[in-house]
């Protein structure tokens, strides 16, 4: 199957594929805000730039798009039909990539987690996976 655009349409849309500032990092970043974190951004000291990391608690958090990084979901299983071979390279690199950025990063007394794009979905959710992942005892419901 070939594909629907030319090349430089093609090219065009694949460079408005952002890396840092996705929507599913926006979402994460609102909800750490909301619940009293302080957090730094794409720390380019540490292995990896984790997307978002929080010092003081010395855990660095990565927002991973399901497509992208080869999640078990529905949507990370999807192979695009046209240049097939491709993709499956690239998502097997970006998923080695992360497997050796986790080893660094947890060797350096870093915890890690990956919140994926199919989790955040339901809001509720996600807020108690950050409660537990900031260590948070009882925490007020969120505003209205």
């Amino acid at each position: 199957m070939s594909d629907v655009y030319p090349p430089e349409k093609r090219s065009s849309v694949m460079r408005q594929v952002k890396g840092r500032d996705t929507a599913p990092e926006l979402k994460v970043r609102k909800a750490l805000t909301a619940l009293g974190a302080r957090y730094r951004l794409h720390r380019k000291d540490l292995p990896g730039s984790p997307d978002i990391v929080l010092p003081g608690r010395r855990l660095a958090l990565f927002v991973h798009g399901c497509f992208w990084h080869g999640h078990d979901c529905a949507r990370g299983a999807r192979v695009p039909k046209a240049n097939r071979d491709y993709w499956l390279a690239k998502v097997a690199r970006n998923r080695a990539r992360d497997l050796a950025t986790r080893a660094a990063l947890e060797a350096s007394g870093w915890r890690v987690e990956t919140l994926w794009e199919c989790d955040l979905k339901d809001g509720a959710v996600l807020r108690t996976r950050l409660v537990s992942l900031l260590g948070l005892d009882a925490v007020s419901p969120a505003p209205g």
